[in-house]
């Protein structure tokens, strides 16, 4: 980051940011892609581009764009979102047909968008299926909606699957991409799409504030993840399943069917304990988890800065805090 080369990314001059678009609009299997301060703000420059005032937002109920953007989908771009109640964070082809409203031109928004989270946060970093997703993307296809990818997380769900990314991303208009979660930089995302949606947001990024200068500083973080942390997420996957696996083994209830990324779910309700109240328990025993929508559960996130040695201390540490009894029944965290 200290020796980037740089130059004014706003008038496209900065190298750096340049090789950063490149690179990431290969990896992500799109036409083009822009580097912006945060993942929000490409959600949110998705949107805009992709709609207009007075038409409706689908995705599931859960979803990081409708609980933790402080209704940036209304505020930014007019939108009436409808959430559809998921399993794991996922809906289905069919939930989404029956959620589209009638052609009544004068009276019902116009449903326009379709909105998949992968991985999905609130629902403890699950993965889309293929199938599901597949069932999803044609059924917008048929129904004739856009589609946007959150994907701020959609490097850890091609590890889990197996598959490349750009598979990934390809059935999408425009796909999010945050380079601060697994890839550890310390900013940044990337919006990547076609030539002309990403040219349209590229202007809307001077109008909603991102514009920047010499952000080949920061972006130089963004390609030094590319070239090192992607395949490594598979260490932070490894990571989490072992420190789920050993909680379930202490009487902690875990759901290990949501464990299948770098995320760990864990239900304070067994302990008589509040989400906040978990947290600060576990803060002074030495554990540092963070808090979640649902208001008992908290949950442990695997990261690069998380080692197999802080794995076995926090399996040990968290159950002594919580008074958990081996064999206790293992609770479901819920999503």
């Amino acid at each position: 980051m200290a020796n980037a080369e740089v130059g004014d990314d706003h008038a496209g001059e900065d190298p750096t940011v340049n090789e950063l678009e490149r690179r990431g609009a290969q990896l992500l299997g799109q036409e083009a892609a822009l580097f912006l301060p945060s993942a929000t703000l490409a959600n949110q420059l998705a949107f805009r581009v992709l709609s207009r005032p007075g038409e409706e937002l689908i995705g599931e109920e859960s979803a990081h764009v409708f609980i933790s953007e402080q209704g940036g989908p209304a505020v930014h771009s007019g939108l009436v979102c409808r959430g559809l109640a998921g399993r794991l964070g996922r809906f289905t082809g069919e939930q989404l047909r029956a959620a589209v409203r009638p052609d009544r031109p004068n009276y019902y928004p116009r449903s326009r968008i379709v909105t998949l989270e992968n991985t999905h946060n609130s629902a403890g970093g699950t993965v889309w299926r293929l199938d599901e997703l597949a069932d999803v993307t044609a059924t917008a296809r048929e129904l004739g909606l856009a589609l946007h990818l959150d994907g701020s997380r959609v490097l850890n769900a091609a590890i889990a699957l197996g598959v490349p990314a750009a598979q990934l991303c390809a059935p999408f208009d425009l796909v999010t991409l945050c380079l601060t979660k697994g890839l550890g930089c310390p900013m940044g995302a990337v919006l990547a799409g076609s030539a002309p949606l990403i040219a349209e947001a590229r202007r809307l990024k001077h109008l909603f504030g991102g514009a920047t200068r010499q952000a080949g500083i920061v972006a130089a973080a963004g390609i030094y993840a590319f070239d090192h942390n992607i395949d490594r997420l598979a260490d932070d996957h490894r990571r989490a399943r072992r420190l789920a696996e050993a909680l379930v083994a202490a009487g902690v209830p875990v759901d290990l069917e949501r464990v299948e990324t770098n995320f760990v779910q864990i239900d304070m309700a067994a302990f008589g304990l509040t989400g906040a109240e978990g947290t600060q328990r576990l803060a002074a025993a030495g554990v540092g988890v963070t808090g979640t929508i649902h208001p008992t559960v908290v949950r442990a996130l695997t990261h690069l800065d998380v080692s197999d040695e802080d794995i076995e201390q926090a399996a040990r540490l968290i159950p002594q805090a919580l008074g958990a009894a081996a064999g206790a029944t293992t609770g479901a965290a819920r999503g």
